[in-house]
């Protein structure tokens, strides 16, 4: 999704088997030959929305309930709390999103394997502990520090991953131990009680500054031209080929929506939204850093032969390793990544707080994951994608913001958002559920 929206590999292939078939003569389904449409075998715009309602139906609902639960949230909250939609209330939603966004990105690189990293938050926590010492006590450059602390990530990554997929052991029961051993180490390497505050310019910006309003635009402009790019890329490359393509239509269409949704929240964010005589305005300075991290990791699942590896040890590893996937290697590559992204998750986390204590990452993990499956990453593996992950990140933020600005307790918060996992994770079984049962009939 190098353009913040690919399609499922499932479904270029699917597409690609098709053109093939057409070309020699011939329908994959038997019967007469498709027609040799320009826009592609799939036809108009009509006929792609009828093709999505049709995928609906067999039970591939993708983040359509997310996207439902937000614009449902955003009537809801914005009917009863005048706050809601202020220029300072959407700045706080985005910088308290980043942190739970990016350990749910991390998170959906293992669930997709049908694993799962309950010591992805306190890894963080630990990459943090490890940051702050070379910073504060040894006066080391915090890039270099955070370089450090990555590699700590990936250590814990490679370990974990390793007892998974060498030794058997199950990712619950291994990344439990490690949630419960590293809390111990985080006493040991920070003391009993023992608190560093963030003293670094440059950490403390990366959730509490704004960029220059200037560099929001520009930030825009990006986006947008590497959505057409890529877009464009696509379609010269598959017509190379003589494969399908949809129709331009569609690219127009989503490069239109960045431009209208990006441009009224780059407008917003840039007004002054403070209430004092400093101006306070701009797009806050982890938003382009938390969206090159999701473009990054999106390339990595949709464009390369690692990801779609990832996709196949998910769906049926036993497939994929007849087929000569090193399936270790696959699941020990998924949990480094996962915990290196969870070091960056706890950089935004100590970068918001001021702080790194020995509770940093503890009690975040549930969140990612309920994250990511809420988004619509299904726990049954093989299926999920990193902009899901983030949809359900922000539908958790904008509950406990909008719970929050309504004067709610956390008692109500942590009920509504139990119950919205649990549905999330209802509508994933039964949607599998219909989708295997259309196949079988099929």
């Amino acid at each position: 999704m190098s353009d913040f929206s690919s399609s499922n590999p499932d479904t270029n292939t699917a597409a690609e088997t098709i053109a093939v078939a057409a070309k020699q003569g011939h329908s994959p389904t038997g019967g007469e030959p498709p027609p040799v449409i320009a826009t592609g075998y799939e036809g108009s715009v009509a006929d792609q929305l009828r093709a999505s309602v049709q995928r609906i139906r067999g039970g591939e609902m993708g983040m359509l309930p997310a996207l439902a639960g937000l614009l449902v949230l955003s009537i809801l909250f914005g009917f009863l709390s005048p706050f809601f939609f202020t220029k300072g209330n959407v700045a706080n939603l985005m910088t308290q999103t980043a942190a739970l966004m990016m350990l749910s990105i991390a998170l959906t690189f293992v669930i997709i394997l049908t694993e799962i990293d309950l010591s992805a938050g306190i890894t963080g926590g630990v990459g943090m502990a490890v940051f702050i010492i070379l910073v504060n006590s040894h006066d080391w450059n915090w890039v270099l520090a955070f370089v450090i602390a990555l590699g700590v990530g990936a250590v814990i990554g490679t370990v974990l991953g390793w007892f998974v997929a060498k030794v058997g052991i199950p990712s619950f029961v291994v990344s439990l131990g490690l949630f419960l051993a590293f809390q111990g180490l985080m006493l040991v390497l920070l003391g009993d009680g023992g608190t560093y505050q963030v003293q670094t310019p440059d950490v403390v910006a990366i959730m509490n500054k704004s960029m220059p309003p200037l560099a929001g635009w520009l930030m825009l402009v990006i986006i947008v031209l590497v959505s057409l790019g890529t877009g464009l890329y696509d379609r010269m490359r598959r017509l190379a080929e003589g494969m399908p393509v949809r129709p331009m239509s569609l690219l127009l269409v989503r490069v239109v929506a960045w431009v209208v949704v990006g441009g009224f929240m780059v407008f917003l964010l840039n007004q002054n939204r403070a209430r004092g005589p400093i101006p306070i305005e701009g797009v806050p300075i982890v938003v382009p850093i938390a969206l090159t991290i999701l473009w990054l990791g999106t390339v990595m699942l949709d464009r390369t032969r690692f990801g779609l590896h990832i996709y196949a040890v998910g769906g049926n590893p036993e497939a994929a390793r007849r087929a000569g996937i090193s399936v270790p290697r696959v699941r020990i590559t998924a949990f480094i990544i996962c915990s290196c992204l969870a070091v960056v998750s706890g950089l935004f986390t100590v970068s918001q707080t001021g702080v790194v204590q020995s509770s940093t990452g503890r009690d975040i993990v549930l969140f990612g994951v309920g994250a990511a499956v809420v988004g619509g990453v299904s726990l049954f593996g093989g299926r999920g994608r990193l902009a899901q992950a983030t949809v359900g990140a922000l539908l958790i933020s904008m509950i406990t913001n909008g719970l929050g600005l309504l004067g709610y307790s956390a008692g109500i918060t942590f009920l509504v958002t139990g119950g919205v996992l649990i549905i999330a994770a209802t509508i994933d079984a039964l949607s599998r559920r219909r989708s295997g049962s259309s196949s079988l009939a099929r």
